[in-house]
């Protein structure tokens, strides 16, 4: 697509996603078995035609750095294609990014340097699938000094997301981030609320000027927070919504994953019969990079001991992953996992490297990268004891962190 400048805004912490992001930055975290989450907003650039992408990293980018090197260089910079990550710099100031709006401000050379008209600017971690030429035409369409992507919520969501009031044609009439009392509704849907999902098309020269004076004054320098609220209450900007649907009109599919228990579940979803989120559509590919493993392999030894029969049910299993005997039920297995006999595996996800021990039982669990499980241990059966071990979510998800020795 002619004409626009993506940037996508991966410096983050994500400090809810603990201990998943103690070691890397949230947008690399693995989900769905192959992926990381940055995969999804980039393949949304690839398939929506979008190939001139600067990526904003900060916080532990190592990983996340080696995963867009070795699998996101697919660009021809004759043809004036690139993915370009930019760490934080101090170019203004000496201060390292302060929200999301001062990392794109701390880079405004990079939209200077350049003649697009529309910057898109995209969060690192969600997960979904969205056409970003439908959204750059509407703005387009509507002559917007800033377009936000929105999608339908249930009300009581809200305090979770920033909320947008909007009239009948589409035109935001007012923003709150997170509120806590009554948040405007749908016109005409009561039940349901706006939902901003961290994505905007800005004008080019507007977003110059509005982040400009935002860096003269005392703010969070973000863009739900102060961005977004001064120009729809200021009145001199032209300001929409983008109603991110399906082809039936729907809410579209978008997962905001900054939570344990979030991330849980969308990986979850996967592992359904017909998933909302389909991996296998030919039409709109979700790409990455993948280690060269052998093929998954099941083993059945021949025995009538049903716990020497390798068996996976309703599960995403990764190449290089060995099932020899034990059984895995609704569960993701990421590169390189082993099972052993007489183990059982069920609702959990297993990160690359991990090793579960015969008649070991992982229930309910997250187990990270290169994680020994001994023979006979036990995780999400007594959540009191993995509590003095491991973390475990709200809602009872066990975390076993990277590399976590496990004593039995």
């Amino acid at each position: 697509m002619k004409n626009v400048l993506a940037f996508i805004m991966a410096g983050g912490k994500g400090e809810r996603l603990y201990p998943l992001t103690r070691d890397r930055a949230k947008p690399a975290v693995p989900f769905g078995g192959i992926y990381r989450i940055i995969d999804f907003p980039l393949s949304n650039c690839i398939n929506s035609g979008i190939r001139k992408i600067h990526i904003l990293i900060q916080y532990k980018s190592m990983s996340l750095d080696r995963h867009l090197r070795m699998g996101w260089n697919i660009f021809n910079s004759e043809l004036g294609e690139y993915v370009d990550v930019i760490p934080a710099q101090q170019r203004i100031g000496e201060k390292w990014y302060q929200g999301t709006a001062d990392s794109i401000y701390q880079n405004i050379y990079a939209v200077q340097m350049r003649n697009e008209e529309d910057i898109l600017v995209l969060a690192g971690d969600h997960v979904y699938k969205m056409d970003y030429s439908k959204l750059v035409n509407f703005h387009r369409e509507n002559k917007a000094d800033l377009t936000v992507g929105a999608v339908m919520m249930p009300k009581e969501t809200a305090s979770h997301f920033g909320i947008m009031e909007v009239d009948t044609t589409g035109r935001i009439t007012g923003f709150k981030e997170k509120p806590r009392t009554e948040p405007k509704t749908v016109p005409g849907k009561p039940d349901f609320v706006f939902a901003s999902m961290g994505i905007y098309v800005f004008n080019r020269d507007i977003l110059g000027h509005v982040l400009e004076a935002d860096s003269k004054i005392d703010t969070e320098h973000d863009f739900g927070k102060n961005i977004i609220p001064s120009m729809v209450t200021g009145g001199k900007h032209n300001v929409f919504a983008y109603n991110f649907v399906d082809k039936d009109g729907d809410p579209a599919y978008w997962r905001d994953i900054g939570t344990i228990d979030a991330y849980y579940e969308a990986n979850m979803d996967l592992v359904e019969i017909t998933p909302e989120f389909n991996f296998y559509d030919e039409e709109w590919r979700v790409r990455t990079y993948q280690e060269q493993f052998p093929p998954a392999k099941t083993v059945f030894t021949g025995a009538e001991d049903p716990g020497r029969i390798g068996r996976a049910l309703d599960s995403l299993i990764a190449n290089g992953c060995i099932i020899s005997g034990g059984r895995v039920q609704r569960s993701i297995l990421s590169p390189n996992v082993r099972i052993n006999s007489y183990s059982d595996v069920e609702d959990s996800i297993l990160m690359e490297g991990v090793d579960v021990g015969r008649h070991a039982k992982v229930r309910r669990a997250i187990i990270d990268k290169d994680v020994k499980i001994p023979a006979g241990a036990e995780i999400g059966y007594n959540l009191e004891r993995d509590k003095k071990n491991f973390y475990v979510s709200e809602k009872g998800i066990v975390v076993v962190a990277k590399k976590t020795d496990i004593v039995v």
